[in-house]
């Protein structure tokens, strides 16, 4: 059964870290990527690893910040993020693209499975 799930996500405080998990099953050596939407807003792509190679890409807006990386023997695609602010509140989704390539892409149009999605809150 394919499936992804989120985890790690709640209220940070503004230069605070997070670390954000996704664990997947019935999947093999695909590409995750890890979007976010906030209120009102569109879903946009903040890091994603490929299926092939593990090499990650980063949105501009997180570059610096976060990491993202791939523990295969949990099946798990982890994103790391640091000096957190208001604007990374939204709630943050993982998915997987299936097409068997050496990179990966920062657009939602590939991914075909979607997590529920965990809310992230950047407050004091």
């Amino acid at each position: 059964q394919v499936q992804l799930v989120e985890s790690g996500g709640g209220l940070v405080q503004p230069g605070g870290s997070l670390t954000l998990s996704c664990a997947t099953s019935g999947f093999t050596r695909v590409a995750i990527g890890w979007f976010r939407q906030a209120s009102g807003g569109n879903r946009e792509g903040v890091a994603c690893i490929s299926g092939i190679g593990d090499r990650p890409n980063y949105a501009n807006a997180v570059e610096g910040r976060a990491n993202i990386s791939r523990d295969n023997a949990k099946n798990t695609v982890v994103l790391q993020m640091n000096s957190l602010r208001p604007d990374d509140t939204a709630v943050y989704y993982c998915a997987a693209d299936q097409s068997p390539h050496p990179f990966c892409s920062g657009s939602p149009t590939p991914y075909d499975f979607w997590g529920q999605g965990i809310q992230v809150t950047v407050s004091s």
